[in-house]
């Protein structure tokens, strides 16, 4: 680092995403959960015919996106707020619901940028283990102070809690905000949405990453009761407010209007998983119980490192992380039926070597 940069953050390390090739071509790309299909024709054609001229602004509010999105979700169009992706949302729900004598409160092994975010922000951290079998223990978290951030499925794991479990906390802990975060809820978890109805703690966060193919486009959002989403805009407006740009709105719009194609993509990538559940069972790998688009799997004889290097030599992304419980783990994104056949092809070719 430079001389200038600010010591605030000397010890700031920051969140490492999955490795993006610079050309794709030739990889068998199952590292960083992205759909393997395409945005819908409608939508392309949609978002085509209806972006905002380049030399404009954007519509800071994205009145008509969020007005499809509410109405897709069950929910008023003042209790939504669009952000660039729900990694922004989430930083602002750090900055205007964690700080002095609020931290922020998540498991131990989750989604990796919370304590970044925590961490950027000057946030306390309080961490929660997760259980034995990597399941989270919403009992643990009853008598701490603070927001809470459950990823639901949780990442890595991919093990999802059911609503009533959230609305166990919500209604035990109503001075706390729970921050429900859905990146993966579309592949066979339930949706805490519902219970922003009847909580006013409840803030759930979703993406267009996973489910509606638009990871590349950058758009999340956050479902709450109007007050929740007025903070949120006051921490929106104090920093980007034109944080979604013309032509993610137009796309998005396109894709809530195509919900037939959204819903096909997912029934075939839940397809896709149990399959790939079943072939790695075979192979003797054992896996957490995932309602992701991606399993959590590892296997007694080789370890996750080991893995992931001998994968790669035959350009196939995976993820690994290096946390102690979780060593010899793979996070392995569920793809195409061609994808995953290679991927458990190159596993047996592997494991057999090893034998």
């Amino acid at each position: 680092m430079s001389r200038f940069f600010s010591s605030r953050f000397s010890e700031l390390k920051p969140y490492i995403p999955g490795v993006q090739p610079s050309d794709p071509t030739g990889f068998t790309k199952l590292n960083t959960n992205e759909s393997p299909f395409a945005p819908s024709e409608k939508a392309l054609a949609y978002a085509a015919q209806n972006v905002r001229p380049a030399n404009l602004y954007c519509d800071t509010d994205a009145k008509q996106l969020c007005a499809l999105f509410a109405q897709t979700v069950g929910v008023e169009a003042d209790e939504v707020i669009a952000g660039n992706g729900s990694d922004e949302i989430l930083n602002f729900a750090f900055m205007a619901f964690c700080g002095e004598g609020c931290p922020a409160v998540f498991p131990d092994i989750t989604y990796g940028f919370y304590p970044v975010l925590a961490s950027l922000n000057g946030i306390k951290q309080v961490i929660i283990p997760l259980e034995d079998d990597l399941s989270i223990n919403v009992d643990k978290y009853m008598d701490v102070s603070g927001t809470l951030f459950i990823a639901n499925p949780n990442a890595p794991t991919g093990i999802a809690l059911p609503p009533s479990e959230i609305e166990k906390l919500a209604a035990a802990k109503p001075d706390s905000v729970i921050v429900v975060d859905e990146a993966y809820v579309d592949f066979g978890a339930q949706s805490c949405i519902p219970l922003t109805k009847k909580y006013s703690n409840v803030l759930v966060v979703q993406t267009f990453s996973k489910s509606r193919s638009m990871a590349g486009s950058r758009l999340g959002f956050a479902i709450g009761n109007k007050e929740l989403i007025n903070d949120l805009n006051t921490i929106k407006y104090s920093t980007n407010p034109y944080n979604v740009n013309s032509y993610t709105q137009a796309l998005g719009a396109g894709t809530l209007l195509d919900r037939d194609y959204t819903e096909k993509c997912c029934a075939a990538i839940i397809q896709n998983r149990e399959y790939t559940v079943e072939g790695l069972k075979k192979l003797g790998f054992e896996l957490t119980d995932s309602s992701a688009n991606f399993v959590f799997a590892k296997h007694p004889e080789c370890g996750g490192k080991e893995l992931l290097d001998k994968l790669a030599e035959r350009k196939i992304l995976v993820r690994h992380f290096g946390t102690a419980r979780i060593k010899d783990y793979l996070r392995i994104t569920i793809g195409s039926k061609d994808q995953m056949d290679v991927l458990l092809d190159a596993l047996a070719e592997i494991i057999t070597d090893k034998a």
